[in-house]
């Protein structure tokens, strides 16, 4: 069933809703053995402007897009899949949740000037060595046709979930034995602030990325960056371009702090006639010798929007 939202919610009001809920519940929070909400919530007639679409493709070091980004889409379809989790009756707090993977499948370029319809829901709440992890599902749609469809998966550090446990990441133990690439084809210097200037172009102002004191006061030692502005940026500098549908997929191993140095290697195919076909990423830190996280890229065929 779906419950059909006005207009796209405003996050602010999200998170200071979940942050006075998070404050009562803070002494007494039963481990999350409700089920998740089945309730999907909609909004009709999203549109990206221009200002905003600029903003991001600058903070991605990208030209203006003709097509719009499949990271951007995220960012439009974004507040709707929070006002899910802010819902009284999701089981998880919303503040302080980390980012895990992501299943993205952009199925056709889509113009500045379309009208989108974004649907979003919840899957699979399951245990994770670290906490509870669940899936937060995404539908884009124009004119009743699928659009882009993604599935993120996102960490509650410290609570308890039952049933049998979520695969979504290694363990600590199991970090350690992964190969890291030999040489790097690329690097990026991540300032203090890009936690705070992506969460200007995209509205996530989860205080984990922020500054050092609001990361503290969410349990975490340092700020770290945005799941979705790395896995973004690495779908604009390595992916096919935005009027190629592909698929791409990202896994998180370990969080990136602020300021930080960050390595890439990035295997490209292509084929007899150069077209981009995909390719695998990896990224780690070059001090300490840990995989940050590892994508791929895939073009998609005139079937793409099959199950």
């Amino acid at each position: 069933m779906d419950r059909r939202l006005d207009a796209p919610p405003k996050l602010p009001t999200l998170y200071a809703a979940a942050l006075a809920r998070q404050a009562r519940n803070a002494l007494r929070r039963p481990a999350p053995t409700d089920p998740l909400p089945t309730e999907r919530h909609r909004v009709d007639n999203v549109t990206a402007t221009q200002e905003k679409l600029d903003a991001f493709q600058r903070l991605m070091g990208r030209p203006q897009a003709e097509f719009l980004p499949s990271g951007y889409l995220h960012t439009l379809a974004f507040p709707v899949a929070v006002s899910v989790l802010a819902r009284p009756d999701f089981p998880l707090p919303l503040l302080g949740m980390i980012h895990l993977s992501n299943d993205i499948h952009h199925l056709r370029p889509i113009s500045l000037s379309e009208r989108l319809s974004v649907t979003a829901w919840v899957e699979n709440l399951l245990p994770h060595h670290s906490g509870a992890q669940v899936d937060v599902l995404v539908d884009i749609k124009t004119d009743s046709e699928s659009v882009w469809r993604g599935r993120s998966t996102y960490l509650a550090k410290g609570v308890k979930a039952n049933g049998p446990a979520g695969t979504a990441v290694p363990s600590a133990g199991e970090r350690r034995t992964e190969q890291l690439p030999e040489f790097h084809t690329r690097q990026w210097a991540l300032a203090s602030d890009i936690g705070r200037r992506y969460a200007s172009v995209s509205g996530d102002y989860n205080p984990i990325h922020l500054s050092g004191i609001s990361a503290r006061a969410s349990g975490m030692k340092r700020p770290i960056a945005h799941g979705m502005y790395l896995a973004s940026r690495m779908a604009a500098e390595m992916g096919p371009g935005d009027a190629t549908p592909f698929r791409w997929t990202v896994e998180f191993r370990a969080p990136v702090t602020l300021p930080s140095r960050v390595f890439l290697s990035a295997g490209m195919d292509r084929s007899v006639t150069a077209q981009w076909q995909g390719a695998e990423v990896t990224a780690w830190d070059p001090r300490r010798r840990r995989k940050h996280f590892s994508g791929r890229m895939e073009r998609l065929g005139d079937s793409a929007g099959e199950e």
